[in-house]
Protein backbone atom coordinates (compact mmCIF):
# COMPACT_ATOMS: atom_id res chain seq x y z
CA UNK A 1 0.00 0.00 0.00
CA UNK A 2 1.22 3.50 -0.79
CA UNK A 3 1.57 5.45 2.45
CA UNK A 4 -0.46 8.58 3.13
CA UNK A 5 2.55 10.85 3.43
CA UNK A 6 3.09 14.17 1.64
CA UNK A 7 6.56 12.96 0.76
CA UNK A 8 5.35 9.55 -0.43
CA UNK A 9 6.47 8.36 -3.82
CA UNK A 10 3.91 9.39 -6.46
CA UNK A 11 1.76 6.70 -8.04
CA UNK A 12 3.62 5.89 -11.23
CA UNK A 13 0.93 5.57 -13.85
CA UNK A 14 0.75 4.07 -17.33
CA UNK A 15 -2.14 4.63 -19.74
CA UNK A 16 -3.10 2.12 -22.40
CA UNK A 17 -4.89 3.97 -25.19
CA UNK A 18 -3.49 7.51 -25.02
CA UNK A 19 -3.20 8.81 -28.59
CA UNK A 20 -2.10 12.01 -30.28
CA UNK A 21 -5.27 12.08 -32.38
CA UNK A 22 -8.32 11.89 -30.14
CA UNK A 23 -10.04 9.69 -27.62
CA UNK A 24 -11.35 9.67 -24.08
CA UNK A 25 -7.89 9.30 -22.53
CA UNK A 26 -6.73 12.50 -24.22
CA UNK A 27 -9.74 14.55 -23.16
CA UNK A 28 -10.25 13.21 -19.63
CA UNK A 29 -7.48 11.08 -18.11
CA UNK A 30 -4.59 13.23 -19.33
CA UNK A 31 -5.88 16.62 -18.09
CA UNK A 32 -6.92 15.08 -14.77
CA UNK A 33 -3.64 13.30 -14.12
CA UNK A 34 -1.47 16.25 -15.08
CA UNK A 35 -3.25 18.50 -12.56
CA UNK A 36 -3.28 16.20 -9.56
CA UNK A 37 -0.34 15.93 -7.17
CA UNK A 38 0.51 12.38 -6.18
CA UNK A 39 0.61 10.97 -9.73
CA UNK A 40 3.51 10.60 -12.13
CA UNK A 41 2.51 9.70 -15.69
CA UNK A 42 5.44 7.46 -16.60
CA UNK A 43 4.28 5.34 -19.51
CA UNK A 44 1.77 4.93 -22.31
CA UNK A 45 0.89 2.28 -24.84
CA UNK A 46 -0.81 2.82 -28.18
CA UNK A 47 -1.76 0.67 -31.14
CA UNK A 48 1.75 0.75 -32.64
CA UNK A 49 5.22 1.61 -31.33
CA UNK A 50 5.31 4.56 -33.71
CA UNK A 51 2.05 6.08 -32.50
CA UNK A 52 3.12 5.49 -28.90
CA UNK A 53 6.40 7.33 -29.47
CA UNK A 54 4.56 10.23 -31.11
CA UNK A 55 2.20 10.50 -28.13
CA UNK A 56 5.08 10.25 -25.67
CA UNK A 57 6.92 13.09 -27.35
CA UNK A 58 3.79 15.27 -27.46
CA UNK A 59 2.78 14.74 -23.82
CA UNK A 60 6.20 14.34 -22.24
CA UNK A 61 5.73 10.70 -21.22
CA UNK A 62 9.12 8.99 -20.97
CA UNK A 63 8.25 5.31 -21.51
CA UNK A 64 6.28 4.31 -24.61
CA UNK A 65 5.15 0.90 -25.77
CA UNK A 66 3.38 -0.70 -28.70
CA UNK A 67 1.52 -3.21 -26.52
CA UNK A 68 -0.26 -3.31 -23.19
CA UNK A 69 1.77 -6.32 -22.07
CA UNK A 70 5.03 -4.37 -22.45
CA UNK A 71 3.65 -1.46 -20.45
CA UNK A 72 2.36 -3.79 -17.72
CA UNK A 73 5.79 -5.38 -17.42
CA UNK A 74 7.50 -2.01 -16.85
CA UNK A 75 8.79 -1.95 -13.23
CA UNK A 76 8.37 1.84 -13.26
CA UNK A 77 4.54 1.50 -13.44
CA UNK A 78 2.38 1.01 -10.33
CA UNK A 79 -1.08 1.69 -11.82
CA UNK A 80 -2.29 0.68 -15.29
CA UNK A 81 -5.13 2.76 -16.74
CA UNK A 82 -7.21 0.94 -19.38
CA UNK A 83 -8.63 3.40 -21.90
CA UNK A 84 -9.30 1.30 -25.00
CA UNK A 85 -12.41 0.01 -26.72
CA UNK A 86 -14.45 -2.48 -24.73
CA UNK A 87 -13.50 -5.59 -26.79
CA UNK A 88 -9.85 -5.01 -25.81
CA UNK A 89 -10.42 -4.61 -22.06
CA UNK A 90 -9.99 -8.29 -21.21
CA UNK A 91 -6.56 -8.68 -22.82
CA UNK A 92 -5.18 -5.47 -21.34
CA UNK A 93 -6.56 -6.05 -17.84
CA UNK A 94 -5.32 -9.64 -17.64
CA UNK A 95 -1.85 -8.50 -18.68
CA UNK A 96 -1.82 -5.85 -15.95
CA UNK A 97 -3.13 -8.22 -13.29
CA UNK A 98 -0.62 -10.85 -14.35
CA UNK A 99 2.16 -8.31 -13.78
CA UNK A 100 0.83 -7.56 -10.30
CA UNK A 101 -0.21 -3.99 -11.09
CA UNK A 102 -3.13 -1.99 -9.74
CA UNK A 103 -5.69 -1.37 -12.49
CA UNK A 104 -8.18 1.37 -13.29
CA UNK A 105 -10.44 0.31 -16.15
CA UNK A 106 -12.97 2.40 -17.95
CA UNK A 107 -16.56 1.25 -17.79
CA UNK A 108 -17.92 -1.22 -18.81
CA UNK A 109 -15.40 -3.57 -17.28
CA UNK A 110 -15.90 -6.41 -19.76
CA UNK A 111 -17.64 -7.19 -23.01
CA UNK A 112 -20.61 -8.84 -21.37
CA UNK A 113 -21.25 -10.35 -17.97
CA UNK A 114 -19.05 -13.43 -18.40
CA UNK A 115 -15.98 -11.29 -19.10
CA UNK A 116 -16.74 -8.95 -16.22
CA UNK A 117 -17.02 -11.84 -13.77
CA UNK A 118 -13.84 -13.42 -15.14
CA UNK A 119 -11.93 -10.16 -14.65
CA UNK A 120 -13.33 -9.63 -11.15
CA UNK A 121 -12.27 -13.15 -10.19
CA UNK A 122 -8.81 -12.61 -11.69
CA UNK A 123 -8.43 -9.37 -9.72
CA UNK A 124 -9.38 -11.12 -6.49
CA UNK A 125 -6.73 -13.78 -7.10
CA UNK A 126 -4.09 -11.18 -8.01
CA UNK A 127 -4.55 -9.38 -4.69
CA UNK A 128 -4.11 -5.89 -6.16
CA UNK A 129 -6.35 -2.83 -6.00
CA UNK A 130 -8.76 -2.38 -8.87
CA UNK A 131 -10.97 0.55 -9.84
CA UNK A 132 -13.89 0.83 -12.26
CA UNK A 133 -14.41 4.10 -14.13
CA UNK A 134 -17.95 4.74 -12.91
CA UNK A 135 -17.24 8.42 -12.40
CA UNK A 136 -20.86 9.64 -12.41
CA UNK A 137 -20.89 8.90 -8.69
CA UNK A 138 -17.95 11.32 -8.32
CA UNK A 139 -19.93 14.26 -9.74
CA UNK A 140 -20.52 16.99 -7.13
CA UNK A 141 -24.21 17.23 -8.06
CA UNK A 142 -24.74 13.49 -7.67
CA UNK A 143 -23.06 13.46 -4.25
CA UNK A 144 -25.20 16.45 -3.26
CA UNK A 145 -28.37 14.59 -4.31
CA UNK A 146 -27.26 11.50 -2.39
CA UNK A 147 -26.82 13.53 0.77
CA UNK A 148 -30.13 15.37 0.35
CA UNK A 149 -31.92 12.03 0.18
CA UNK A 150 -29.93 10.55 3.07
CA UNK A 151 -30.64 13.63 5.20
CA UNK A 152 -34.40 13.21 4.66
CA UNK A 153 -35.13 16.05 2.21
CA UNK A 154 -37.86 14.01 0.49
CA UNK A 155 -38.74 11.84 3.48
CA UNK A 156 -39.30 8.20 2.59
CA UNK A 157 -38.62 7.67 -1.12
CA UNK A 158 -41.77 6.43 -2.82
CA UNK A 159 -40.62 6.34 -6.43
CA UNK A 160 -38.13 7.64 -8.93
CA UNK A 161 -38.46 8.23 -12.65
CA UNK A 162 -35.76 9.11 -15.15
CA UNK A 163 -35.92 9.84 -18.87
CA UNK A 164 -32.75 10.53 -20.85
CA UNK A 165 -31.26 10.81 -24.31
CA UNK A 166 -28.27 8.65 -25.17
CA UNK A 167 -26.81 11.37 -27.42
CA UNK A 168 -25.26 8.74 -29.66
CA UNK A 169 -27.26 5.87 -31.21
CA UNK A 170 -29.56 8.34 -32.99
CA UNK A 171 -30.12 8.87 -36.70
CA UNK A 172 -26.42 9.58 -37.36
CA UNK A 173 -23.08 8.44 -36.00
CA UNK A 174 -19.69 10.11 -35.78
CA UNK A 175 -16.89 9.14 -38.16
CA UNK A 176 -14.86 6.49 -36.38
CA UNK A 177 -17.81 5.57 -34.15
CA UNK A 178 -19.10 2.68 -36.20
CA UNK A 179 -18.02 0.08 -33.66
CA UNK A 180 -20.65 1.47 -31.25
CA UNK A 181 -23.39 0.33 -33.66
CA UNK A 182 -22.64 -3.38 -33.25
CA UNK A 183 -23.91 -4.84 -29.99
CA UNK A 184 -21.26 -7.57 -30.14
CA UNK A 185 -18.61 -4.96 -29.34
CA UNK A 186 -20.08 -4.25 -25.89
CA UNK A 187 -20.13 -0.44 -26.25
CA UNK A 188 -23.87 0.15 -26.34
CA UNK A 189 -26.41 2.63 -25.04
CA UNK A 190 -27.25 0.09 -22.33
CA UNK A 191 -23.69 -0.41 -21.16
CA UNK A 192 -22.39 3.17 -21.48
CA UNK A 193 -24.88 5.98 -20.67
CA UNK A 194 -27.52 3.75 -19.09
CA UNK A 195 -24.86 1.89 -17.10
CA UNK A 196 -23.17 5.05 -15.80
CA UNK A 197 -26.50 6.65 -14.94
CA UNK A 198 -28.10 3.67 -13.24
CA UNK A 199 -24.95 3.22 -11.15
CA UNK A 200 -25.37 6.77 -9.84
CA UNK A 201 -29.08 6.20 -9.29
CA UNK A 202 -28.37 3.15 -7.15
CA UNK A 203 -25.71 5.03 -5.20
CA UNK A 204 -28.35 7.61 -4.31
CA UNK A 205 -31.38 5.36 -3.81
CA UNK A 206 -30.19 1.77 -3.36
CA UNK A 207 -29.97 -1.28 -5.56
CA UNK A 208 -32.66 -2.85 -7.74
CA UNK A 209 -34.21 -6.03 -6.42
CA UNK A 210 -36.22 -6.81 -9.58
CA UNK A 211 -36.54 -5.46 -13.12
CA UNK A 212 -38.88 -5.65 -16.11
CA UNK A 213 -37.76 -4.22 -19.44
CA UNK A 214 -38.59 -3.45 -23.05
CA UNK A 215 -35.73 -2.86 -25.49
CA UNK A 216 -35.67 -2.49 -29.26
CA UNK A 217 -33.77 -1.04 -32.20
CA UNK A 218 -36.05 1.51 -33.86
CA UNK A 219 -33.41 2.79 -36.30
CA UNK A 220 -31.78 -0.31 -37.85
CA UNK A 221 -30.14 1.86 -40.54
CA UNK A 222 -28.24 5.01 -39.57
CA UNK A 223 -25.92 7.35 -41.49
CA UNK A 224 -22.41 8.61 -40.93
CA UNK A 225 -22.12 12.31 -40.28
CA UNK A 226 -20.62 14.16 -43.20
CA UNK A 227 -20.42 11.30 -45.71
CA UNK A 228 -24.02 10.13 -45.36
CA UNK A 229 -22.81 6.53 -45.59
CA UNK A 230 -25.48 4.07 -44.45
CA UNK A 231 -24.66 1.53 -41.76
CA UNK A 232 -26.56 -1.17 -39.91
CA UNK A 233 -27.17 -0.67 -36.18
CA UNK A 234 -27.92 -3.67 -33.97
CA UNK A 235 -27.67 -1.79 -30.66
CA UNK A 236 -30.93 -1.13 -28.81
CA UNK A 237 -31.84 2.55 -29.18
CA UNK A 238 -34.88 2.34 -26.88
CA UNK A 239 -34.51 0.98 -23.34
CA UNK A 240 -37.41 1.14 -20.90
CA UNK A 241 -36.85 -0.42 -17.48
CA UNK A 242 -39.14 -0.56 -14.49
CA UNK A 243 -38.45 -2.21 -11.20
CA UNK A 244 -38.31 -2.09 -7.45
CA UNK A 245 -35.47 -0.87 -5.28
CA UNK A 246 -34.29 -2.42 -2.05
CA UNK A 247 -36.24 0.22 -0.10
CA UNK A 248 -39.47 -0.81 -1.84
CA UNK A 249 -39.51 2.34 -3.98
CA UNK A 250 -40.64 1.95 -7.59
CA UNK A 251 -38.18 2.98 -10.32
CA UNK A 252 -38.67 3.78 -14.00
CA UNK A 253 -35.79 4.52 -16.40
CA UNK A 254 -36.20 5.24 -20.13
CA UNK A 255 -33.25 5.92 -22.44
CA UNK A 256 -33.75 7.01 -26.06
CA UNK A 257 -31.05 7.12 -28.74
CA UNK A 258 -29.87 10.48 -30.08
CA UNK A 259 -31.09 13.77 -28.68
CA UNK A 260 -34.61 15.08 -28.08
CA UNK A 261 -36.15 18.44 -28.94
CA UNK A 262 -37.84 18.20 -25.57
CA UNK A 263 -36.14 16.54 -22.60
CA UNK A 264 -32.60 15.16 -22.73
CA UNK A 265 -32.29 14.40 -19.01
CA UNK A 266 -34.98 14.57 -16.35
CA UNK A 267 -34.77 12.68 -13.05
CA UNK A 268 -37.38 12.94 -10.31
CA UNK A 269 -37.19 11.53 -6.82
CA UNK A 270 -40.58 11.61 -5.10
CA UNK A 271 -41.02 11.05 -1.38
CA UNK A 272 -43.47 11.37 1.46
CA UNK A 273 -42.19 14.83 2.42
CA UNK A 274 -40.78 16.32 -0.76
CA UNK A 275 -39.52 16.03 -4.30
CA UNK A 276 -36.21 16.46 -6.10
CA UNK A 277 -35.89 17.22 -9.81
CA UNK A 278 -32.57 16.92 -11.63
CA UNK A 279 -32.20 18.10 -15.22
CA UNK A 280 -29.25 18.02 -17.61
CA UNK A 281 -28.12 18.41 -21.18
CA UNK A 282 -27.93 14.68 -22.04
CA UNK A 283 -28.12 11.22 -20.55
CA UNK A 284 -24.40 10.58 -20.01
CA UNK A 285 -24.64 11.43 -16.33
CA UNK A 286 -20.89 10.98 -15.92
CA UNK A 287 -20.38 14.01 -18.18
CA UNK A 288 -23.63 15.99 -18.03
CA UNK A 289 -24.12 19.49 -16.66
CA UNK A 290 -26.80 19.16 -14.03
CA UNK A 291 -29.32 21.43 -12.32
CA UNK A 292 -30.89 20.40 -9.01
CA UNK A 293 -34.22 21.72 -7.74
CA UNK A 294 -36.51 20.62 -4.96
CA UNK A 295 -39.45 21.34 -2.71
CA UNK A 296 -40.61 19.89 0.59
CA UNK A 297 -43.28 20.34 3.22
CA UNK A 298 -47.01 20.88 2.95
CA UNK A 299 -46.91 24.50 1.82
CA UNK A 300 -43.78 24.50 -0.37
CA UNK A 301 -45.19 23.58 -3.77
CA UNK A 302 -42.85 25.48 -6.12
CA UNK A 303 -39.48 23.97 -6.96
CA UNK A 304 -36.52 25.96 -5.71
CA UNK A 305 -32.92 25.91 -6.85
CA UNK A 306 -30.65 23.75 -4.71
CA UNK A 307 -27.18 24.84 -5.82
CA UNK A 308 -24.39 22.36 -5.23
CA UNK A 309 -22.51 23.63 -2.14
CA UNK A 310 -18.87 24.51 -2.64
CA UNK A 311 -17.81 21.75 -0.24
CA UNK A 312 -18.56 19.18 -2.95
CA UNK A 313 -15.90 20.76 -5.16
CA UNK A 314 -13.29 19.41 -2.82
CA UNK A 315 -10.32 18.91 -5.16
CA UNK A 316 -9.02 22.46 -5.73
CA UNK A 317 -6.42 21.35 -8.27
CA UNK A 318 -9.30 20.51 -10.62
CA UNK A 319 -11.03 23.90 -10.47
CA UNK A 320 -9.89 24.70 -14.00
CA UNK A 321 -11.79 21.65 -15.28
CA UNK A 322 -15.19 22.56 -13.82
CA UNK A 323 -17.89 22.05 -16.42
CA UNK A 324 -15.70 19.70 -18.46
CA UNK A 325 -15.96 15.94 -18.84
CA UNK A 326 -12.53 15.52 -17.24
CA UNK A 327 -13.66 16.97 -13.90
CA UNK A 328 -15.45 13.88 -12.58
CA UNK A 329 -12.63 11.67 -13.84
CA UNK A 330 -10.23 13.84 -11.85
CA UNK A 331 -12.32 13.55 -8.69
CA UNK A 332 -12.24 9.79 -9.10
CA UNK A 333 -8.45 9.87 -9.48
CA UNK A 334 -8.22 11.85 -6.24
CA UNK A 335 -10.26 9.13 -4.54
CA UNK A 336 -8.10 6.40 -6.12
CA UNK A 337 -5.04 8.06 -4.62
CA UNK A 338 -6.71 8.12 -1.21
CA UNK A 339 -7.73 4.47 -1.54
CA UNK A 340 -4.18 3.45 -2.40
CA UNK A 341 -2.52 5.50 0.30
CA UNK A 342 -5.00 5.07 3.14
CA UNK A 343 -6.52 1.68 2.35
CA UNK A 344 -10.03 3.10 1.96
CA UNK A 345 -12.52 1.79 -0.60
CA UNK A 346 -14.27 4.85 -2.01
CA UNK A 347 -13.92 4.03 -5.73
CA UNK A 348 -15.91 1.02 -6.99
CA UNK A 349 -13.73 -2.00 -7.69
CA UNK A 350 -14.01 -4.81 -10.22
CA UNK A 351 -16.34 -6.79 -7.95
CA UNK A 352 -18.71 -3.80 -7.95
CA UNK A 353 -18.39 -3.50 -11.73
CA UNK A 354 -19.34 -7.17 -12.13
CA UNK A 355 -22.40 -6.62 -9.93
CA UNK A 356 -23.39 -3.66 -12.07
CA UNK A 357 -23.03 -5.73 -15.23
CA UNK A 358 -25.27 -8.36 -13.62
CA UNK A 359 -27.95 -5.68 -13.43
CA UNK A 360 -27.52 -4.91 -17.14
CA UNK A 361 -27.65 -8.62 -17.92
CA UNK A 362 -30.91 -8.85 -15.94
CA UNK A 363 -32.33 -5.99 -18.03
CA UNK A 364 -31.44 -7.85 -21.23
CA UNK A 365 -32.93 -11.11 -19.95
CA UNK A 366 -36.11 -9.37 -18.83
CA UNK A 367 -36.50 -7.75 -22.25
CA UNK A 368 -35.78 -10.99 -24.11
CA UNK A 369 -38.18 -13.13 -22.09
CA UNK A 370 -40.88 -10.60 -21.24
CA UNK A 371 -40.63 -11.62 -17.60
CA UNK A 372 -39.67 -9.94 -14.34
CA UNK A 373 -36.13 -10.82 -13.28
CA UNK A 374 -35.17 -10.92 -9.61
CA UNK A 375 -31.71 -9.75 -8.60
Amino acid sequence: MIKNDPAATPVRTGIVGLSVRSGWALHSHLPALTRLPGYDLRALAASTPESARAAGEKYGVPHTYGSAAELAADPAVDLVVVSVRVPLHREVILAALGAGKHVLSEWPLGNGLAEAEELADAAARAGVRTFAGLQARSAPAVRHIRDLVADGFVGEVLSTSLVASGRRWGATFEPGGGYLLDRRNGGTMLTIPFGHTVDALTMVLGEFTEVSATTTTRRPIVREEGSGRAATMTVDDQIAVSGRLVSGAVASVHFRGGLSRGTDFHWEINGTDGDLVVTGDHGHLQQARLRVRGARGGTDTALAELPVPERYFDVPELDGLRGEAAYNVGVQYADVLRDLREGTAVVPDFAHAARRQRLLDAVERAAATGTRVTL
